[in-house]
């Protein structure tokens, strides 16, 4: 490998993210669950949430609003002002969650920040993104931060193209095989794999990955193993 620059994803990569969606998928259940199971509520929310990424992209903001439209088809129309309120609050909640950064991030970053381009490479919503790097106190690491609207082959080829460098000089680590690792290994660029132990559903494959460029581990540290 010829590595110049390593790019992480952000969210479930370096700090906690996806515990509280789901935690906050638990809230918004109990709060309807008068109305379907417990199922049948996370499905409705499930489907209106991909419906919505076109028109909202990632993130909190864009959940929040497809939680009260899940609320609304759920109750016909009859959502009390109440619930709507409880939502917003949920939302907000998440907004000011402190940042636990992941074990061994800092000792990965500071053993490489001398050695290679270290970028972020991440999607969601703008703000957010910018307020989470910025309470995690790791931005100083990084050469360049790229908050995506979808994290496509075609995105990754203008992040090359804005750092000049060739796909078989980038390494993307990160905990989503779709989204972290398939569109870097088409464009031709090395991927390692750290699996983090919720994925949400529309993040998940089923297909195995068999690609020279590709590895798996267990725990972000042992990215320095493979880098030796």
């Amino acid at each position: 490998m010829d590595i110049k620059v390593i790019a992480f994803d952000a969210d479930d990569t370096l700090w906690v993210n996806e515990p509280y969606f789901r935690q906050t998928e638990e809230r918004f259940c109990e709060l309807l669950s008068g109305y379907l199971s417990r199922h049948d509520l996370e499905r409705e929310l499930l489907r209106i949430e991909i419906d919505n990424l076109a028109l909202y992209g990632y993130g909190i903001k864009g959940f929040i609003l497809s939680m009260i439209e899940a609320a609304m088809k759920i109750t016909g129309d009859t959502l009390s002002i109440d619930i709507i309120k409880q939502i917003m609050d949920l939302g907000k909640q998440m907004l000011n969650q402190p940042i636990e950064l992941l074990d061994g991030v800092e000792e990965v970053l500071e053993s490489l920040k001398d050695k290679y381009r270290l970028v972020v490479a991440t999607k969601g919503d703008l703000l957010d993104q910018e307020r989470k790097l910025r309470k995690s106190g790791l931005s100083a690491y990084f050469h360049h931060i790229e908050i995506m609207s979808e994290k496509d082959d075609a995105n990754y080829l203008k992040l090359l193209k804005h750092l000049d460098i060739q796909p078989s000089e980038l390494l993307m680590i990160g905990n989503s095989l779709k989204s972290d690792i398939l569109p870097v290994l088409n464009i031709g660029g090395y991927a390692v794999h750290v699996p983090y132990h919720i994925t949400w559903a529309h993040e998940q494959i089923e297909d195995s990955i068999d690609n020279e460029r590709f590895k798996s581990i267990e725990r972000i540290k042992e990215v320095l193993e493979l880098l030796k």
